[in-house]
């Protein structure tokens, strides 16, 4: 038995074991404290994995190395990469380069299963009405067109929900439209690079193009995750961006054939 998360690790997986003072950010699960206590002690589950979710600061550049800047700003001229927003009007092509850029950066992953084209068609239709072109881009090569890397980036929209009461009939809808334009914090779903690109600063370049959403929109932070414990590349580079660790999930396993409280 290994949980608790959804059905697969592209949902939402783990406990949280650290962070409960923060209100959750859009797709990301709050428990009560004592759940932990209930899981190790009283059920008998052992620790599998932990995961994090990451500060993200996309206001004052200075506080990121700038190596990372270098990195990006080198990029076109020297590896004819170009970055672009992603196109919601030609939602059914960008979804399939998503598609085949998600299961490639994650398929080493711990506990990774691949996504269906239909499956991420089906959560695009979901997110269309969410999706910001500010914050969700591409990589790709100039003399191709090749995909290499992006990022989908969500704005928190559990702002607009807590306010709601669990009410959007019959006037809620309208508090949601004017508490849209208030969102200050953003989500990062992923960001990945193709691997055979991964030393030209592709990933550089798309945190500084959320640097430069930040600078015309109203969101100026948020969260990034989440990322495995045991992925120390991902990890020292977001600490290299100056972000922090704010949530912190664990995920358990215990065999079937042990009793309960064994």
């Amino acid at each position: 038995m290994v949980g608790p998360m959804d059905f697969t690790t592209n949902d939402e997986i783990g406990l949280l074991i650290a962070g409960h003072e923060q209100p959750p950010v859009i797709l990301c699960q709050w428990h009560h404290p004592y759940y932990q206590r209930l899981l190790e002690h009283e059920l008998g589950m052992g620790k599998t994995m932990d995961v994090y979710m990451w500060s993200l600061h996309i206001t004052g550049r200075e506080r990121v190395h700038p190596a990372i800047w270098e990195a990006a700003d080198r990029l076109e001229a020297e590896h004819g990469i170009v970055c672009r927003p992603f196109r919601k009007k030609d939602l059914h092509a960008e979804v399939a380069r998503f598609v085949k850029l998600y299961n490639t950066v994650l398929e080493r992953n711990w506990g990774f299963v691949p996504l269906t084209e239909e499956e991420v068609y089906h959560y695009a239709k979901d997110l269309k009405p969410i999706l910001d072109e500010n914050w969700a881009m591409f990589a790709e090569r100039k003399d191709t067109g090749e995909i290499v890397g992006g990022a989908l980036t969500l704005l928190d929209y559990n702002q607009v929900l807590a306010k709601l009461n669990g009410r959007l009939l019959p006037f809620g809808w309208i508090r949601a439209l004017r508490e849209r334009r208030r969102i200050d914090a953003v989500r990062v779903i992923v960001l990945g690079v193709m691997p055979a690109y991964r030393h030209t600063g592709v990933a550089a370049r798309l945190y500084q193009m959320h640097f430069d959403a930040a600078e015309r929109t109203p969101q100026k932070g948020g969260e990034m995750g989440w990322t495995l414990e045991v992925n120390e590349s991902m990890n020292r580079a977001l600490e290299g961006m100056g972000a922090e660790i704010k949530r912190r999930y664990r995920v358990y396993d215990r065999p079937l054939a042990d009793p309960v409280g064994s």
